[in-house]
């Protein structure tokens, strides 16, 4: 952790004038107070003072005490965007006390437990993004300058990628900047959607950047005359934006991954370990999906049936069946490599914060139960008839919002990751539901007017 002086020094050094004092809402959209660099110490030492009944699910009143976000030394990061401004994350406090419906303050409270336990958490994560544009009458376009990103797959296609390049390069050379270590970048299975990886990290680190990524992506887009998006499914015909998890535990003492065996009898060179907090992962599935698919939108991506509903490319490159397997993107976590788990079903429109403590608590409750997730999957899960999974006995990830929250209000492991902040999804996730259900849309118009 660098100290107050050190932070100093590098404000003067970086020439920073201007601070950001950030954190998240229940949504993980970014919310921010700017102060000036002079005002460190009271960053530091009070905070950034908040209405917290303006910001969604934080579990105030217009009534209650002001919320105050206190900066996070170690979080320091410049914006590439504007040299002389820093953002910060920072934890809610009220009443000088830590404030629990903080989505970053229950991060660090589950992984202090894993910690308790003898565990690191370490995360990456991998978020896609569509580049979009708006049309005169409100709709959105994919963003496509040189009008060649048109094909029906156009997954790492450089004519494709080619308009997108110099956003890309700043994109990376920015992060790069900052010690991420980005080390590829690419055009996804969608048109005008693109991928950025990063080294993994802690889990809050991980989270922290994930976030500060979506500020990126927000204003870096602007100058190349595009909207950076996040959405899951922007577009009904083309594959959704994941934030696929890559995950292992460590020892909290030596650092080295526990998840790794290469005696492994499954032959995937995975430890009993690993193979328990994927049974609790698998077991937890479709409770977890309330959190690490938050929104009606998600769902879209979520569907059975990638054949029948599949996107233009022919895929849409997300399981709906709850599943584990090898290197096999057919499933719901894929074994990568060796001790390396990667979960395929996390949207792009989760809170990373509430994503990953709901994950880990999932993963946990397996190794404190022992839960053995059976021998991997190694088929086509694209190509299995329905019924045919359910005979067997495999379960199936919720197909709308409405089936998650309902799995969501019976599950005390997941709901326990969340804290208080169970509460305040499930309020507001059940009136998302009921608005979004009660939307005439143009697809009924069109079915319906005259058919009677």
């Amino acid at each position: 952790m660098p100290t107050r002086e050190e932070i100093r020094q590098r404000l003067q050094d970086n020439g920073i004038e201007f601070l950001l004092a950030q954190f998240v809402d229940i949504h993980g959209a970014a919310k921010v107070k700017m102060v000036p660099a002079n005002c460190l110490d009271d960053m530091v030492d009070s905070g950034a003072g908040f209405a917290g009944a303006a910001v969604w699910g934080v579990g105030q009143q217009p009534h209650s005490h002001d919320m105050l976000a206190r900066i996070d030394l170690e979080s320091y990061t410049p914006l590439p965007w504007m040299p002389n401004t820093a953002r910060f994350a920072a934890d809610l406090f009220v009443d000088d006390e830590s404030y629990p419906y903080c989505p970053r303050t229950n991060l660090k409270r589950v992984l202090a437990e894993a910690r308790d336990a003898g565990y690191l958490f370490n995360v990456g994560m991998e978020p896609e993004h569509f580049l979009v544009t708006r049309n005169e009458d409100g709709s959105i376009a994919p963003w496509n300058p040189d009008g060649v990103d048109n094909l029906s797959k156009p997954c790492y296609d450089y004519r494709s990628m080619a308009p997108a390049m110099e956003y890309l390069q700043e994109l990376t050379t920015s992060l790069n900047q900052l010690g991420w270590g980005v080390y590829q970048a690419d055009h996804e299975d969608g048109n005008a959607q693109f991928e950025i990886n990063f080294d993994y990290q802690d889990a809050l680190v991980t989270a922290d950047r994930i976030t500060f990524f979506k500020m990126a992506t927000s204003q870096l887009a602007k100058k190349y005359g595009a909207i950076a998006t996040h959405m899951p499914k922007p577009f009904r015909d083309r594959t959704g934006s994941g934030l696929h998890v890559h995950f292992h535990l460590a020892d909290a003492n030596t650092g080295e991954v526990v998840f790794a065996d290469p005696a492994d009898p499954r032959g995937l060179g995975c430890s009993q370990l690993g193979y328990h907090f994927v049974g609790g992962v698998l077991h937890h599935a479709r409770a977890l999906c309330a959190v690490t698919s938050p929104t009606v939108n998600c769902y879209k991506r979520l569907q059975l049936g990638a054949g029948l509903y599949s996107s233009r490319s022919g895929y849409t490159w997300t399981p709906a069946f709850i599943t584990y397997g090898d290197n096999n993107r057919t499933q719901m976590i894929r074994t990568a490599g060796p001790g390396h788990f990667e979960d395929r079903t996390v949207s792009a429109g989760c809170n990373p914060y509430l994503a990953l403590a709901a994950y880990l608590a999932a993963g946990l409750d397996g190794i404190k139960n022992q839960m053995d997730p059976g021998d991997p999957n190694l088929q086509n899960m694209y190509e299995r008839p329905v019924a045919e999974v359910q005979q067997q006995g495999i379960g199936i990830l919720p197909q709308s919002l409405h089936e998650a929250i309902e799995e969501f209000k019976r599950d005390e492991v997941v709901q326990n990751g969340l804290g208080v902040i169970a509460g305040e999804l499930i309020d507001l996730k059940t009136r998302e539901w009921a608005t979004y259900d009660q939307q005439v849309t143009p697809w009924e118009i069109d079915s319906y007017l005259t058919s009677f």
